[in-house]
């Protein structure tokens, strides 16, 4: 089997919380925010693993921490078979980051709204010495532009960013990603902040850049509908663990955990027949807080399906229940 371009074992990131003067008087142990808890998965060549959940289950974070603008807490990361999880140096920093670029979820707010679009092209190019000459580095910025189709690019490189619209920004944003030609891409909820007649269409840019590069995703959003149509494998995080994982229509069509099937139920389904499939919102309560997390199963604090003694008590492990479906739940197939 062909070596996966990501791999992250047992990531973890807690956050320290500040304590007050009292506290601090008192002896009080530190407190951390449990944002990332023992998260593991593959991606492999050419492959869209959408990372799935609420806001606050710590799917940027795992992004972030991938990208190396956060230092995990524990576990490992690999690129392309290689431990990269403790590199320090300027050099292996800028090394990585050649190969591992990440798309924001705010095209607005991720560029400097005084550089001009030619600027905010140029500079990863300027960072990474890559161009001797003006000329060279123009010529990259219009191949860059006109790959996702902003064209023609001369019209465009001398405006500012707020003289876009916000699907222009976010594919100036897909080009400045890009334009490195980088082997891995952390799309950070890139269609969320726009609007839903163009996120289709920005997704199709996406995938048709993937077959012309080569580049693998990691696509991270709220919204299982665009996971549907844009990944290969999903993964579904609840409160900094990933509680199902496997193929994309494997786990929209036969879920097995019972936060999946929370999710895909508040989903608006067109189709007549599938509005049947999950008749309940299986799912009661708030998200529990991220510093005192529950003991056992997580999610046992908002289950219909939890029982005493059992889901409040042992942590459940991601189990393959079947062929590459994973879950994390003491009661799949019990429900």
């Amino acid at each position: 089997m062909a070596e996966p371009v990501l791999k992250v074992e047992n990531l973890k990131k807690y956050f320290p919380i500040k304590r007050g003067f009292i506290e601090s008087l008192k002896g009080a142990p530190q407190r951390f925010v449990h944002a990332v808890d023992g998260v593991s998965f593959e991606i492999y060549k050419q492959q869209v693993f959408a990372l799935v959940g609420e806001s606050g289950c710590g799917k940027s974070t795992t992004g972030k921490l991938i990208v190396k603008l956060l230092e995990p807490t524990d576990g490992k990361i690999y690129l392309e078979g290689r431990d990269v999880t403790d590199i320090k140096t300027k050099e292996e920093i800028l090394a990585y980051r050649r190969k591992v670029q990440m798309i924001f979820q705010d095209p607005f707010s991720s560029m400097n709204p005084r550089f001009r679009i030619f600027d905010v092209l140029e500079e990863p190019l300027l960072i990474h010495g890559i161009g001797e000459t003006r000329a060279e580095r123009e010529e990259l910025i219009y191949k860059a532009l006109e790959m996702v189709k902003i064209t023609p690019p001369e019209d465009y490189v001398g405006r500012f960013p707020h003289m876009l619209s916000g699907g222009q920004r976010q594919r100036v944003a897909i080009a400045r990603a890009l334009i490195l030609n980088p082997t891995f891409i952390v799309a950070d909820e890139p269609v969320s902040m726009l609007d839903v007649s163009i996120r289709a269409e920005v997704l199709e840019l996406m995938k048709e850049l993937k077959e012309k590069t080569g580049v693998t995703y990691l696509y991270i959003t709220h919204d299982m509908s665009t996971a549907r149509y844009f990944a290969d494998w999903m993964a579904v995080m609840y409160l900094g663990r990933i509680v199902e994982m496997g193929p994309a229509e494997k786990v929209i069509d036969n879920p097995l955990h019972p936060y999946t099937r929370a999710l895909l139920a508040a989903v608006p389904e067109p189709k007549p027949e599938r509005r049947n499939v999950i008749k309940e919102l299986p799912i009661k309560g708030e998200v529990p807080s991220a510093v005192n997390i529950p003991p056992g199963c997580r999610f046992h604090p908002r289950c219909i399906y939890a029982q005493k003694g059992l889901c409040d008590a042992k942590q459940p492990q991601l189990i393959e229940y079947e062929h590459n479906h994973f879950a994390e739940c003491h009661l799949v197939g019990k429900y």
